[in-house]
């Protein structure tokens, strides 16, 4: 930092000095001994601006004292629900199986490697109000646990993390997951900045790439900075900067994915057998057990409003999903769905082998003309066409009432 900012910083200082006693003390647990670290955060969050910066912090502060953040880690995350006369239960097993995070490793230079499977995150086993206590649950356990570990381990301040962010199974139905995936996005923003030294995004399908596109320009050039898209799974790129141990399980191999079912449950990092969960949920429940009156369910967090700018963003991101939708085909092959390009040809063998066995193709808008031509195999070859766009494969008699029209 220079001069300026180092005034920036003290300046800020003083003025936190002068807020309550209850927004000082709830400052403790967000610096965690490192206040300096943490006003440049605001600082550089609001390019310096040091009003603005300061109603961030003190807005901050007050949230989490409205929202009870203070003592989140003492909340354990289960509740009971009755739909159609049954009576359901959620836990943290529901959960995790449904908002893929975990922590992978750590960087050589000793930061937090957080893995997100945001392709495969379907958030449908509870409301919105358990995914968001759950990831601040995370944020509170890496900010008040996991860096002062690190700090103390390291002998310096280690106060952000990096995050890789896989793709994999992505698909237009996380349209429907905006609002959660909006709403953690602002409490980070909002209450956590600054806190992701990089973000790294790995298997990419062509839906990310086309809302990329549109979106990178509405960036501040602070945060276009912080995002890399690698190539693949992206293991020789994390490789220059963490050991293979620390790497995701998706990334230590093509094609690997965030898959929910890791072949050794200690390798995966989502699951809750990884020694990240382990120590996660041992640490809330031991908190949870000095209390005379044991915390559960949901804090129902309430969620600031968004920056204008990033309801922009999330408005791109909408408008270019519909736009996807109305203009590609999605294969559905053992309901596992695959979009195709424009000016992609595609047989059943490229589509993932679905000539060997029935499949449905869908036309999200008109069809220009379809055509059907007898093979002597016996299976029909089934061909359509909209503009450029072909996509073809073989498909049996029974499959036959079963495609969709469009």
């Amino acid at each position: 930092m220079g001069a300026a900012s180092d005034d920036a910083v003290k300046e800020l200082g003083v003025l936190m000095e002068q807020v309550e006693a209850p927004l000082r003390r709830s400052f403790q647990n967000v610096h965690q001994g490192y206040p300096k670290e943490t006003l440049s955060r605001f600082l550089k969050a609001r390019e310096w601006n040091l009003s603005k910066a300061h109603k961030m912090l003190v807005d901050s502060l007050n949230w989490r004292i409205q929202n009870e953040i203070d003592t989140i880690l003492e909340f354990l995350v289960c509740y009971i629900f009755v739909e159609h006369t049954c009576m359901h239960y959620v836990d943290i097993i529901s959960i995790r199986d449904s908002q893929l995070v975990g922590l992978s490793g750590y960087t050589k230079e000793g930061l937090p490697v957080f893995a997100l499977g945001v392709g495969q995150s379907t958030y449908d086993k509870a409301s919105v109000h358990y995914y968001v206590q759950s990831h601040i649950q995370i944020n509170e356990y890496r900010d008040r646990v996991i860096l002062p570990m690190l700090t103390g381990k390291l002998g310096r301040p280690v106060t952000t993390c990096i995050k890789v962010l896989d793709m994999t199974g992505l698909r237009l139905s996380a349209l429907s997951q905006m609002k959660i995936l909006t709403s953690i996005s602002t409490v980070d923003d909002l209450n956590y900045p600054e806190k992701t030294e990089t973000y790294y995004v790995v298997n990419v399908p062509y839906i990310f790439s086309a809302c990329w596109k549109v979106v990178k320009p509405l960036l501040q050039e602070r945060t276009k900075k912080k995002v890399q898209v690698l190539h693949g799974c992206g293991r020789d790129e994390l490789l220059k900067i963490m050991d293979y141990s620390s790497l995701p399980h998706f990334c230590r191999r093509e094609g690997s994915g965030s898959s929910k079912h890791s072949s050794t449950d200690a390798d995966d990092c989502y699951s809750l057998d990884h020694p990240f969960h382990k120590e996660l949920y041992g640490h809330i429940k031991e908190q949870a057990s000095h209390k005379e009156l044991i915390k559960m369910g949901s804090l129902h967090v309430s969620i600031p409003e968004p920056d204008p700018d990033d309801t922009k963003i999330v408005e791109v991101i909408q408008a270019e999903f519909q736009k996807i939708g109305v203009s590609s085909f999605t294969f559905t092959c053992n309901k596992n769905e695959r979009v195709v390009q424009p000016g992609h040809v595609c047989t059943g063998a490229a589509a993932g082998r679905m000539a060997a066995s029935p499949f449905v193709v869908s036309c999200r808008g008109p069809w220009a003309r379809g055509r059907k031509e007898r093979k002597s195999s016996g299976l029909e070859e089934d061909t359509a066409y909209l503009g450029q766009w072909q996509v073809g494969g073989s498909v049996d008699a029974s499959a036959r009432n079963r495609r969709a029209q469009g």
